[in-house]
């Protein structure tokens, strides 16, 4: 018998995901000063946070047998066939493609070749909490690396979040989501909303997107430093606000944040088809409507995406192994084969967006 899920992690996993989808969607409708400051606070905090989750699912990786495996069925694999179909899709939508197919990640997946390296490095990067202040300034150099292989820069400059939910507790988790840190969290959440239209004043929103060089960015080394380390402190407070807000009981969405990896992975061909179809030309004449449009339409796609009967259909080719493996086990349960024929958990197969 499997150990009962979080909650928490589920809910988590779903809100995560669906703004992960609302970023995505209302970055086709940048019309006007407020949709762009919606667009930053989300950034400042969103993907922050998904890595700060990852690491704290992590904790139990090992250079095992089956921990490799499981990291090459559940990453490693959907990998890629999913940059391949990324890769093809914009090739039949008629947008430029840039990147060799698996070596540049193409667009949003990034993620999963960036988690496996993470997950690869966990045994080490458990080993003492020193890791955590020995992050910062490897990301802070990661951004003078002018290089696209694999994401490697991208895996460094997030590799603070990941760390500190590597090495976060269950009883920290708790305590993050106590009254009180919830009202801080209204705070920082209501901050990072008032300082988002300023970014342009001393920064600029790419950087929020951690993988742009220093001198892609266009700014001096030395003022570089200064602006991630201020983004880093930045999105570390957002990133915890937003989990300290999630709900600890079951809620409507908690099972649908089981099949967060299926929205992740699809959302991604949806909106590439709605920029080249061109689906909010109308937004600068109406650019409020096209934000709630980009909401309710992020939203209804990431419950479709997650709901069971769609996500079951679509884990075939997310994770095709895992799938054979449950179909063969529901057989021979069926069968009234032995107990002993029961899926195993995938070890250290768990991830933010899983």
């Amino acid at each position: 018998m499997g150990m009962a899920r979080d909650p928490w992690l589920d809910n988590a996993k779903f809100a995560l995901i669906a703004l992960v989808v609302f970023g995505h969607t209302v970055g086709l409708a940048l019309v006007d000063e407020r949709n762009v400051q919606v667009y930053t606070w989300v950034y400042f905090f969103h993907m922050p946070a998904f890595v700060l989750i990852s690491g704290y699912l992590s904790r139990s990786f090992r250079w095992d047998r089956d921990h490799l495996i499981a990291l090459a069925s559940t990453l490693l694999l959907p990998y890629l066939i999913f940059d391949a179909a990324m890769y093809a899709w914009r090739e039949h939508l008629g947008q430029a493609q840039t990147g060799a197919l698996w070596l540049d990640p193409h667009w949003s997946m990034w993620y999963l070749v960036v988690l496996a390296m993470w997950r690869l490095a966990t045994p080490l990067l458990r080993r003492h909490w020193a890791v955590i202040p020995l992050s910062v300034p490897l990301s802070l150099w990661a951004g003078t690396w002018d290089l696209t292989l694999l994401d490697i820069p991208k895996a460094f400059a997030m590799l603070p979040f990941f760390v500190i939910g590597l090495h976060a507790r269950p009883e920290w988790i708790r305590h993050l989501t106590s009254w009180w840190a919830r009202v801080a969290a209204v705070a920082v959440l209501v901050w990072l909303w008032r300082v988002a239209p300023d970014i342009h004043e001393w920064a600029r929103v790419a950087f929020l997107w951690w993988d742009r060089s220093y001198e892609v960015l266009g700014f001096p080394t030395e003022q570089s430093y200064e602006i991630r380390l201020r983004l880093l402190g930045m999105s570390l407070a957002g990133a915890l606000a937003a989990l300290a807000l999630v709900p600890r009981r079951t809620t409507w969405f908690t099972r649908l944040g089981t099949a967060s990896l299926v929205a992740y992975l699809f959302h991604g061909f949806v909106v590439r088809w709605a920029q080249t179809a061109e689906v909010f030309e109308w937004a600068p004449d109406h650019p409020r409507a096209a934000l709630w449009a980009a909401v309710g339409g992020s939203l209804a796609l990431t419950v479709l995406l997650t709901s069971p009967p769609v996500a079951r259909r679509l884990t075939w080719i997310v994770d095709p192994i895992g799938s054979v493996r449950r179909h063969r086990s529901r057989r021979r349960d069926t069968g009234g084969g032995p107990a002993s024929g029961a899926a195993r958990p995938v070890p250290g197969g768990e991830g933010p967006i899983r």
